[in-house]
């Protein structure tokens, strides 16, 4: 399995489509752009060999009631774009971890972390926007901070990881602080709350806390 950062390891089934409303993406578009202005998301030749890093998504209605979650999340190797617009965003309407599959549609092709995304939006209802940042500050004082984090052992991007997400739900306060590190993924760290805003502010109290050490 390929583990250079980026990299989609699902099974994709994707159908190129209309892009998503940007309004209804507007606020989740600003917040992807601050991370972008905080280096918090982007691209750097001598970070990760050089490929884009982090990612954003929205929780979008249902098409049908006691269905997967839908969302909206930013493109494949997008993280080096300063200004995303909404054909830079895909739209996930089916995650099968078990499977280790996803299914999208939209002008791009979807995030690798989209698995772990879906896996959130499932596990935790309460949430309708996720943040994936990195941080080596936020990621080295996890074990300070008190942030719940999954094995070191588990890559990003697969049905693991989602698993592993599922387990922290379940074992830890993830729930109540909103935030959770990647343990086998360097530097990730995922925030997530109802609006893009509190889900910001929780990234950036964070990284507050994590440069004050």
């Amino acid at each position: 399995m390929v583990t250079k950062e980026g990299i989609v390891k699902y099974q994709l089934d994707y159908l190129p489509g209309h892009p998503v409303n940007f309004p209804v993406i507007a606020s989740l578009n600003a917040w992807r752009k601050i991370l972008f202005m905080a280096n918090l998301v982007g691209q750097d030749v001598d970070r990760y060999g050089g490929a884009g890093y982090g990612n954003v998504s929205q929780r979008l209605e249902r098409a049908v009631k006691g269905t997967q979650p839908r969302f909206a999340i930013s493109g494949t190797q997008t993280g080096g774009l300063v200004e995303l617009t909404a054909d830079h965003y895909a739209i996930v309407t089916e995650t099968w971890p078990e499977e280790n599959r996803v299914v999208a549609t939209g002008p791009i092709m979807p995030s690798s972390e989209s698995l772990t995304h879906g896996m959130l939006y499932v596990v935790d209802q309460a949430a309708n926007f996720i943040l994936h940042a990195h941080s080596p500050e936020i990621w080295q004082n996890a074990s300070v901070l008190g942030i719940p984090t999954t094995s070191a052992s588990v890559a990003y991007g697969t049905p693991e990881m989602a698993e592993e997400v599922r387990r922290l739900f379940r074992d830890s306060p993830v729930r109540e602080r909103k935030i959770l590190c990647m343990g086998g993924h360097t530097d990730g760290v995922m925030s997530f709350s109802r609006t893009a805003e509190e889900a910001g502010c929780v990234m950036m109290a964070y990284l507050a806390r994590a440069l004050a050490l």
